[in-house]
């Protein structure tokens, strides 16, 4: 698989680091106090993943190259890449 760097260009995918899905973190009170999000709140954010057939928003981190980290869309079902942008 080749991925779509915003910055270098397509690169072989060797060159990246997967980050993850682009999740939201639970809000927190301010000053940051992570107690005050429900602990399902929190349980959803560390553990549980959606596993999308379509497009689906992640995070790659170009280890090889720029070093920088950008998030993109990707579909799933075909592994195309249909957007990307610096993080």
């Amino acid at each position: 698989m080749r991925i779509p760097c915003p910055c270098c260009g397509l690169r072989a995918m060797a060159e990246f680091t997967y980050g993850g899905a682009d999740v939201t973190r639970p809000a927190a009170a301010l000053p940051l106090d992570p107690s005050a999000a429900p602990d399902a709140d929190w349980n959803d954010y560390v553990y549980r993943r959606d596993n999308p057939a379509g497009p689906h928003r992640e995070l790659w981190f170009h280890a090889a190259g720029c070093r920088r980290w950008f998030a993109v869309t990707r579909d799933t079902r075909t592994n195309a890449f249909l957007s990307e942008a610096v993080a």
